[in-house]
């Protein structure tokens, strides 16, 4: 039933913003998200249930203070549903990669081409990157079961904990820039930013946290590397070179190209189409991943996948997908009872005291803080973007919205009750609190880059 639902009011917020012009396409779509908001409450569990019962409870007094209308309650739902859309439609882009067994030619070259741990963990780290970039959370159990067949041929201490590391961290950097990522799409929503105009930037950031990763695990491999390693490493090296199959060196370059096809189709649309960030990735996903099946010869198996994934992925998302609905109407409801003046109000003062180069370094802390009180960094971003569009977004769009991105990245990292660091937890039979303080060290190390990063940017800019 639920699914139902959410598959409705999605359906409902794509046409009315095809079709901006007829005013009751919109009135559907806060109808039909309050419905599901309410029908959810019989089934959402948890720190869910309590965050989008704050959510609607606050909401619902601001309304009441304010002596809003009816239909202002309703209108008040469906802000964060093209969130929604892009979170349920995305993973439709791991079906052209399953189907097409691209995991395979990552395990032929591992076993023939790696010599040593640290090469494994750059590898290893470099395929989250590259999955991430195309797939989001698809990555992470791709990379995994990619990867960890080969473990067991290398001397690894803790094999969880090098997993865990160099997957995440890999993962987490094209979070900064994927179009596919929903908290790429956003913030450039909140913000009002050109996709174009940061992309460089963004990639920059994205690929210095990449080699910083891979420079930090270097020096962890030769503090602790012991004469055992070193007769490995030399052992292995004696293994012949053999040529990875066409096929398979054939396979990893369809994904680049695809990569590369997809971004530059969402640079060009976004310049073209007069239409949200968030809604044109949403349109895009769909059909690029059909004409990727179609090319691999794998069309009819394509078109059960998208219903099995619809059918099953959305209720397990159905927590997620409640504290967006419900801290959409939370944000609307601020806006409705003009409640976020004082908001608004608290953050000005709050730049004026530290100036906006020091705010600059609180900003990505924000969504990191309020990942452990089980808040999705879009969400937490989204409660004070327009606090922050008084001031900082007229002085300095570009860096603000890169902090943004910078800021939501550690929250990825140890948020111990995001879908990353569950999804691993599962994958290793870990508890998502171990994981979090595996990531720490980087993670210290990756604010100390942003904030040296944001604040030469500023600098410059």
């Amino acid at each position: 039933m639920i699914r139902i639902f959410y598959l409705a009011a999605i359906s409902f917020y794509m046409l009315a913003t095809l079709f901006p012009y007829l005013p009751f396409l919109k009135t559907m779509v806060s109808f039909l998200c309050m419905l599901t908001v309410f029908i959810s409450l019989r089934s959402v569990r948890g720190l869910a249930l309590i965050f989008g019962g704050f959510f609607l409870i606050s909401g619902i007094s601001m309304l009441i203070a304010s002596h809003a209308t009816f239909s202002a309650y309703v209108m008040s739902f469906g802000e964060m549903i093209q969130l929604v859309a892009l979170f349920a439609i995305i993973p439709v882009l791991a079906l052209p990669i399953q189907y097409g067994r691209y995991s395979d030619a990552v395990s032929t070259i591992i076993h023939k081409r790696i010599n040593g741990i640290g090469q494994l963990y750059v590898l290893t780290s470099a395929v989250s990157y590259f999955f991430s970039s195309f797939m989001n959370l698809g990555a992470l159990p791709l990379t995994y079961h990619s990867i960890a067949p080969s473990l067991p041929g290398y001397p690894i201490k803790h094999p969880k904990k090098y997993l865990n590391q160099a997957i995440t961290h890999g993962y987490a950097m094209p979070l900064l820039w994927s179009p596919i990522t929903p908290i790429v799409g956003t913030v450039l929503y909140l913000t009002g930013t050109a996709y174009a105009r940061v992309l460089p930037l963004l990639l920059l950031l994205s690929v210095i946290g990449l080699l910083l990763d891979w420079g930090l695990n270097s020096m962890r491999m030769h503090s602790a590397i012991s004469s055992e390693i070193k007769g490995h490493q030399q052992a292995a090296a004696t293994r012949s070179y053999i040529l990875d199959p066409p096929d398979h060196n054939g396979k990893l370059l369809q994904i680049f190209i695809a990569v590369l096809l997809l971004n530059g189709l969402i640079v060009f649309l976004d310049h073209v189409f007069p239409v949200s960030f968030l809604f044109l990735v949403s349109v895009v996903v769909i059909p690029f991943a059909y004409f990727w099946c179609v090319l691999i010869g794998q069309a009819r198996p394509f078109f059960a996948g998208v219903r099995r994934h619809f059918y099953a992925y959305i209720p397990k998302m159905k927590n997620q997908f409640f504290i967006f609905l419900t801290a959409g109407f939370f944000i609307t409801a601020m806006h409705t009872s003009h409640t976020d003046r004082l908001v608004t109000h608290w953050m000005d003062d709050l730049i004026q005291w530290t100036g906006f180069r020091a705010f600059m370094i609180l900003l990505p802390l924000i969504p990191f803080a309020l990942a452990f009180a089980g808040l999705h960094p879009a969400v937490g971003l989204a409660l004070i973007s327009e606090a922050l569009k008084s001031q900082l977004l007229h002085q300095a769009p570009t860096v603000v919205t890169i902090a943004m991105l910078g800021g939501a990245i550690p929250a990825f990292l140890m948020g111990p009750y995001n879908a990353t660091l569950g999804m691993m937890a599962s994958l290793l039979d870990e508890k998502p609190f171990t994981l979090s303080n595996w990531n720490f060290s980087f993670t210290c190390f990756y604010l100390l880059l942003l904030t040296l990063f944001v604040q030469v940017l500023y600098a410059v800019l």
